[in-house]
């Protein structure tokens, strides 16, 4: 006994400083003994060898005893356990037999193990790495595990606008619905890709809807069905546009565009009239009133300093705008940045591209990349949810991309930079991650799924405008001629002038509109701006929560887009940001305008206003039964101030204005006119309180603290200047009382001879103006050069980049496009050093918006 005590102690010291002993399963059965006291009685009494201490765990301890083959063999109780049950009373707590158990890992199944479970036969899924990334297994886009529960896009119906789609493919044609495609190019009902390179579409729809068939490889929604509407194979009209964007609405759910104006960061141009008001109709009529859902890629401009908020079907909130990200989960060098991008998608970059069908009856493509290929996999995972949850709203589905998309290489516990770029995140007023390069991060198949199945559905929408805030008489024309406004830009003496101005949302504008104080989504921003270079602009809004939404130079530190020379200013843009999505829009927005990049050139801040759009606080109505949704008004031409809306000012409860200004730049006068705007149908602006500042700044010097200096060591002299305007002003009161009183003699009233000269009478007024009614310089720098390609190839405005409405550009029907030649396109972005080489060729061919759309 003595002897069993002193091994018992032996073996508890070393068991405290020693490893785990090596287990003998072959030879004998463990067991785990429970007990409150020392084991060593009860082990002689049970039959058993003590082993260690379990664990960490006390009063736990592991026994074991020689198995018995034949007993097992036999099937015979466990004498170990028999022995425990007879003892009574029995001080054991519990006696546990170990059995052997084979624990899996959790990390993603080669594409090889999943081939097999899941019996895909097609030859390019392993190369697949967007559906099966096991090299960086955190960026992919995390579709098995939904395949594995089911959901496969059955039902769900995507359409591709785009270059054509080859139905004859083995890996489509299963998938293929003619019911709903359309060829608008050559105005046949088949989308036949005619052209060499019309391989874009088929790109697309294969990684979305590629039959599980041992073709090349899978779409993402393989049991979806996948639509066509041919537009980008030669020129186009906008009524077949905005046919092409509402064929199929009531069947068809979600509209794939992988393309856009040109990428090459000079132009700003965006949907006309028609086009738009076929957008509104698709989100309020299309899939009977859930809405259709609109992908647009951002575009691969970013290489020459483009921004997706120059581009109106990227930056508008009909729109689940999509960027690239690399399969290391980097911001590729073509995926643009800005204030509107929602979440991005895994894509080209980084030596590898994306697999998916190509044209032809089996082919296949290895080099699909670009935003092109990230807005099609979002397309995809929308099909899933939509199987999944088919009464989502084309709203739910954005709520969804903000709120489960991943913020990838987010480290949480790093401080935020003090400038920031584009691939930095910053936190939203919900506390969340954004950043300008990955909107709120890459959107992940199987957590959008699954949310989607729990989720509320968002109630009606709502939307209030403020009024438009008027600097300094600003004004535009319809001929895009500007007037007044307040200066900013950079001084020869190297301080910048920025022109900030505030306006105020009031709880009574909000009660008004029945707009929910925490149901913020998009943020509409439109300014009117006149400058002689819009590339160095940057404008940015900051909330009352302190917010902040570049606007304008996003991608640059120093202004914004280095190609753009337009000199056309920006009249009437409307931006829009996602950034401050789920906040109280309650205060006071600040937007701020300034040029931080040249000397050389100067601009204008002519005014600006806003729009909120989110969640109504009325729940009475669902969304999809809403019978008030918002319509795009009538166009009545774009001038500045916008004019008043035929709204009876007794039931607007006209709200009063108060302006407050100041103005540091020497010699000139502010003053800030407000004027009523077109009021939406569900939202009427109450109370609008605003203020004006343009204040100059200048790092090499304290100005104003000078000046302070100089005026307080001067007051004898400022005594004699106050004593000569006393004087002075006697005089000019006596001379004034003298003509009145000479007047009233007079038994005929005359004008004064000459009183009826105007102003156009002093000479050389009008030899200013070079037209009727003056203002001839910003005449001739904004009508004089419209017509694009013409003039003297080196003159300036060769290059510049005018937003025009579609309208005034080069009529875009044509011939059949089997008899038109384009230049190739390139799924894979082009190499940022190619691009600079091409532009030194092609410089003097920088003419305006080119009445045609890119892939990106």
């Amino acid at each position: 006994m003595l002897s069993n005590l002193l091994i018992f102690a032996f073996l508890s010291i070393s068991w405290t400083v020693s490893a785990s002993v090596r287990r003998a399963y072959d030879t004998h059965d463990y067991y785990v003994l429970e007990i409150d006291s020392e084991p060593e009685h009860y082990i002689n009494q049970l039959g058993v060898e003590l082993v260690e201490q379990a664990g960490e765990l006390e009063g736990f301890w592991l026994v074991r005893a020689q198995k018995n083959l034949k007993r097992e063999q036999q099937r015979e109780e466990d004498p170990i356990l028999a022995r425990y049950n007879s003892i009574q009373p029995n001080p054991i707590k519990s006696l546990t037999l170990q059995t052997l158990r084979k624990r899996t890992k959790r990390a993603p199944p080669s594409p090889s193990e999943l081939a097999s479970k899941m019996g895909i036969q097609d030859p390019l899924f392993p190369d697949q790495w967007h559906i099966l990334n096991p090299e960086s297994p955190e960026h992919m886009m995390n579709v098995t595990g939904l395949w594995e529960e089911g959901y496969t896009g059955l039902g769900v119906i995507s359409s591709l606008i785009d270059d054509g789609l080859d139905y004859t493919s083995e890996d489509l044609a299963a998938n293929f619905d003619a019911v709903h495609s359309h060829d608008y190019n050559d105005h046949v009902d088949l989308p036949t890709p005619k052209l060499p390179e019309d391989t874009h579409g088929t790109r697309c729809a294969g990684q979305i809807a590629a039959v599980k068939n041992g073709i090349c490889g899978l779409g993402l929604a393989y049991h979806s069905r996948v639509a066509a509407v041919r537009i980008l194979s030669g020129t186009i009209t906008d009524v077949d546009e905005a046919a092409a964007l509402n064929q199929g609405f009531d069947e068809v759910s979600i509209y794939s565009c992988s393309w856009g104006p040109p990428d090459d960061g000079r132009t700003m141009d965006g949907p006309d009239y028609l086009i738009r008001k076929a957008i509104v109709n698709g989100v309020n009529r299309g899939r009977q009133g859930k809405g259709s859902i609109f992908v647009f890629a951002t575009g691969n401009g970013k290489g020459s300093g483009d921004e997706c908020n120059y581009d109106g079907y990227t930056n508008s909130i009909w729109s689940v705008t999509v960027g690239a990200a690399d399969w290391t989960g980097r911001s590729p060098y073509y995926s643009e940045a800005c204030a509107a991008n929602m979440i991005v998608a895994y894509s080209s970059g980084n030596g590898k591209s994306i697999v998916t069908t190509d044209k032809g009856k089996n082919q296949c493509s290895r080099s699909h990349g670009g935003t092109s290929a990230a807005a099609p996999n979002v397309v995809g995972v929308i099909a899933l949810a939509l199987q999944a949850r088919p009464e989502l709203g084309w709203r739910d589905i954005q709520h969804l991309c903000v709120r489960t998309a991943i913020p990838i290489n987010y480290d949480p516990s790093s401080p935020p930079p003090s400038s920031p770029s584009d691939t930095d995140y910053e936190l939203t007023a919900a506390r969340r991650p954004f950043s300008y390069a990955f909107g709120y991060g890459a959107i992940d198949a199987y957590t959008f799924v699954h949310a989607a199945l729990k989720w509320d559905l968002v109630p009606r929408q709502a939307w209030m405008r403020t009024r438009t805030i008027v600097l300094d008489d600003g004004k535009m024309t319809k001929d895009k001629v500007f007037s007044g406004g307040i200066p900013f830009g950079q001084s020869k003496s190297g301080g910048e002038v920025s022109v900030s101005s505030t306006l105020e949302v009031t709880e009574k504008m909000m009660s008004r509109a029945r707009f929910a104080p925490q149901g913020l989504e998009h943020v509409n921003v439109r300014v009117w701006i006149e400058h002689q270079r819009r590339g160095d602009v940057r404008a940015e809004i900051v909330s009352p929560n302190g917010i902040k939404s570049v606007l304008a130079g996003v991608s640059s530190g120093d202004g914004g887009r280095k190609y753009d020379k337009a000199k056309t200013g920006f009249p009437g843009w409307l931006f829009m940001s996602v950034k401050h999505w789920d906040e109280n829009p309650l205060g006071t927005w600040t937007i701020t305008v300034s040029d931080p990049v040249n000397t050389d050139f100067t601009g204008k801040f002519l005014g600006w206003n806003m729009v909120f759009w989110g969640s109504s606080t009325d729940t009475s109505i669902s969304a999809q039964e809403d019978k008030n949704k918002y319509e795009i008004p009538v166009e009545d031409g774009n001038v500045f101030p916008p004019p008043d809306d035929d709204i009876d000012e007794e039931e607007d409860g006209k709200a009063t204005v108060t302006i407050t200004a100041t103005e540091t730049l020497t010699g000139s006068t502010t003053r800030i006119y407000t004027k009523p705007t077109n009021f939406l149908s569900t939202g009427i602006n109450d109370d609008v309180e605003a203020s004006t500042t343009s204040t100059s700044t200048s790092a090499s010097s304290t100005s104003s603290s000078n000046l302070g200096k100089i005026f307080s060591s001067q007051r004898p002299v400022y005594a004699i200047f106050e004593l000569l305007f006393l004087i002075g002003i006697g005089v000019v009161l006596y001379v004034f009382l003298w003509r009145r009183r000479k007047q009233a003699s007079s038994a005929d009233y005359e004008a004064l001879a000459g009183q009826n000269l105007a102003m156009s009478r002093i000479p050389g007024d009008r030899e200013r103006s070079g037209r009727p009614g003056g203002g001839g310089e910003m005449y001739e720098a904004f009508d004089g050069n419209s017509d694009e390609g013409e003039g003297d190839e080196d003159d300036e405005a060769g290059v510049e980049q005018p937003m025009l409405p579609r309208s005034a550009r080069t009529p875009r029907e044509a011939p059949s496009s089997a008899a038109i030649g384009q230049s190739r396109y390139q799924d894979e972005p082009s190499k940022p050093g190619v691009q600079e080489s091409m532009r030194i060729h092609t410089k003097d061919d920088d003419s305006g918006s080119s009445g045609s759309w890119e892939h990106t």
